[in-house]
This record gives structure tokens, sequence and C-alpha cells, in this order.
């Protein structure tokens, strides 16, 4: 079933997408090249020939929309994103379906968070409209890039930078906004399997409720680099942090939420408040109440989940994101404990919201809630 034709991008949107100026590359990547790249896409690696971008100016506002050859930006030594890190970002991805046509899953969702992100870091919103319109103009312009086959898409990557050159320690009064597109292929390259997670005791992704844990701000993932190359180090593929205020409570991973399903059937994920409402996590929640589960939203001491998955009152652990869409955990550990969820299978309830979601995504599914939104 591909998903229906009516989510598509308002009268105003549209007008908003025509009025970019679009400068193409002098150099476009050739097609063979181009279809070698896509037969195998590498995660983050490999560009579009294109990018999006609109600048702003505290005495003007957003202006300059326009689509530009992708390529190195120039920066004087004194940018003050480089100093202070004033700075946001996004992930999503746009699916090709059967018939052609592409689409991207929940943008404005995106769009509201951008602009929250925005607001944490003292730079200036922009509007839902000027985020679709700019992630719309790229996607049409750069088509050809988006690849085809199972699990595979184009990831949009929207951020905004302080880049005004100046060393004062105060909200910049120049800004950049731009987005840049990456051809991926299965986040799983042969087949979803579990993954083993460390428990971080020492570090700390982000601080209590009134940090930046719930922005998508870079410093959140700078700060979980040296726990997860340590995990790593360990023979981990992932870490979990705990909340910074008693390093009791389970956050999230470095990127990814997380979700424990229980005996009793109930799905329990951590709260918000100092950790990023993921839309992932939000559509999650979503389909498990479609399907008759009731969901928890609270703190979860990590004693808990360790003792429960001992016990078998925790059946199931599993984590998601944009990237991976559902991933399921098959092994939790720390210096006190190392146990295994699930038997360290991947647990039927995870892959069947992941198969849903998905599903959904590439139009093989109905698109009961209208999450789809027709890029091309």
């Amino acid at each position: 079933m591909t998903t229906t034709s009516h989510h598509i991008l308002p009268a105003d949107l549209e007008d908003l997408v025509a009025r970019y100026d679009v400068r193409r590359t002098d150099a476009p990547t050739p097609e063979d090249e181009r279809t070698s790249l896509l037969a195998k896409p590498k995660f983050g690696t490999v560009f579009t020939d294109h990018m999006a971008r609109v600048s702003w100016r505290a005495a003007d506002g957003w202006s300059g929309r326009r689509i530009e050859p992708y390529g190195p930006l120039q920066l004087d030594p004194a940018t003050a994103v480089l100093h202070y890190a004033q700075e946001i970002f996004e992930g999503m991805k746009a699916y090709k379906h059967a018939d052609g046509s592409i689409w991207t899953f929940r943008p404005e969702q995106n769009a509201r968070r951008y602009a929250r992100s925005a607001h944490r870091l003292a730079l200036p919103e922009l509007s839902e409209a000027d985020f679709l319109s700019s992630i719309a103009a790229l996607v049409r312009t750069d088509v050809e890039w988006v690849p085809e086959g199972e699990d595979s898409s184009l990831y949009l990557r929207p951020f905004m930078f302080a880049s005004e050159s100046f060393l004062g320690v105060r909200p910049a009064v120049e800004v950049e906004h731009l987005v840049i597109a990456s051809p991926v292929g299965p986040y799983f390259a042969g087949g979803v399997k579990p993954v083993s997670i460390y428990l971080s005791e020492k570090y700390h992704r982000a601080g209590p409720p009134g940090g930046t844990g719930d922005a998508k701000f870079g410093g959140n993932y700078a700060a979980s680099l040296l726990p997860q190359m340590e995990a790593q180090q360990r023979g981990f593929d992932q870490v979990c942090f705990l909340d910074g205020a008693e390093s009791t409570y389970l956050e999230e991973l470095g990127g990814m939420n997380v979700f424990l399903v229980m005996a009793d059937g109930t799905l329990h994920t951590p709260e918000l408040g100092s950790i990023l409402e993921g839309i992932t996590r939000k559509s999650i929640i979503q389909l498990a109440r479609d399907r008759g589960y009731e969901v928890v939203e609270r703190r979860i001491p990590a004693r808990e989940l360790v003792d429960g998955i001992g016990s078998g009152q925790v059946r199931e652990f599993f984590a998601c994101g944009t990237a991976a869409v559902v991933t399921p955990i098959g092994r939790l550990a720390s210096s006190e404990f190392d146990v295994e969820a699930n038997g360290g299978e991947p647990g039927e309830l995870t892959m069947a919201l992941r198969a849903e979601l998905t599903d959904i995504q590439y139009g093989r599914a109905e698109d009961r809630h209208g999450w789809m939104t027709r890029l091309a």
C-alpha cells in the first residue's frame, strides 16, 4: 500500500520553495559515479551536490534563501560558534516510495524541536515554514540522490550556528541555517542485531532539567564521546547515561531514547525533562497505544531495570532514534553487573513496532496518523 498523496506541502510553503534562488553547481557528480555511491551508501561520508542556506542578521531577520553548491564554509578564526558552541541541529530522512515519490516523516515535529533548541541556545527561531521549505528545496534539487532499496534513505541534516566574528560572550547577531544531505543504507547491514550497552557510572550526557539535555545541541553529543569511546574499549556498542543530579535514573543513550517492555504488557520509558524529546520515541508511544499497550513515562531507577531483567519483570529492552529507528538491546553491563535481556535476542514487540514504523515511512502501510509529507 502506498501512502496517500494528500499529505503535501500547502500552497504557502510551495510558494516559499519556489522563491529559493537555486544556484546549481558547475561540477555535478557524474551519473555513473553517483550510481556507484548510491549502491553502497555510507552514513555521513558522502554528500549530495548542493545545500540549502538561509542567513539571519539581527537587524533584518531571515533572508537570502538559496540552494548553492555543497562545499566548505569560510569562517573567520573569531567566529562565535568556534568559541562558545552556539549551535543546534536536527536529523531526519527522505524516503523513496514504490511509485518514485519522495516523502519525509513528521517534519513539523523536527521544525518545532529546532525552534525549541534555538530558543535554549539563544539563537533566532526559524519558522516551521522556513524549516520545511529549506528541506523541500534541497531534496527537489538533489532528487537523484535519494537511494532506492530496503531501508535506504537520504539523511537530512539541518543545522544552525553563530557565524558572527566576535569574541564577546553574548548571543551572536549573525547566524546561518543550512541543510546538507547524505544517502544512507540500512543501519544494520546484515539484519537487525541486538546491541550491548555499558552503563556510564562516571560521566553524564547533560545536566538536570534547566540544562541543555532536551535541546538537540552539539555539546550534549561532545560530552558523550569520551564515555562512548571507553565503552567501546570495553567491547560494548553503546553507552547509556544516568541523570546528572543523582546518577540513579535512566536517561538515554548518546543519541537514542530507551524503552522497557514489562512482563505485565506495559511499556515504560524515561520521562522528559533532561532528555531529548525524540520524534521516533513519540511515534513508538503512539503505535504502542494503538495496539492497546499502556505506555508509562516516568523516572526509572537503573537498579530497577537490572533487577527486572534478572527476574523477568523486564521482558524486552530497546532503543530508538532516527538513524536506526528501533534497536533491540541484548546486554546491559557496568562494573557491578552484566545482564542479558530477552536471552540476548530481539524482542517480539520490539521488532513488531520497528516493522510497523518503517512500513509507514516507506509507504508500505497506511499512514493513518498523517505523519508523512511529500517532498517531491
